[in-house]
């Protein structure tokens, strides 16, 4: 996906980093690149915030168990694949 404006950071790279940064597992340089990023960009804001809403979604449903072995693997291969064919 992108917006077709120019960034400092793509709107690919933000969205494929994007549950690193709602996991506040990445570094403090990355996640001011990738926030600068949602503060300019309306698009990935908007996909941050479906992004969002599906971890909560996920956390509630799956409070009281793990997750699967492998889902964070699968839903990262899964959404690589959509934002490299989304225009």
């Amino acid at each position: 996906m992108s917006c077709g404006k120019h960034h400092e950071v793509a709107c690919q790279e933000v969205l494929a980093d994007v549950y690193i940064y709602l996991d506040a597992e990445c570094d403090r340089e990355a996640k001011q690149r990738i926030k600068q990023h949602l503060e300019e960009c309306g698009e990935c804001l908007r996909e941050y915030g479906i992004e969002q809403e599906v971890k909560a979604l996920v956390a509630r449903c799956c409070s009281s168990e793990g997750s699967p072995e492998g889902l964070r693997d699968r839903l990262r291969a899964k959404l690589d694949a959509v934002t490299r064919t989304s225009p």
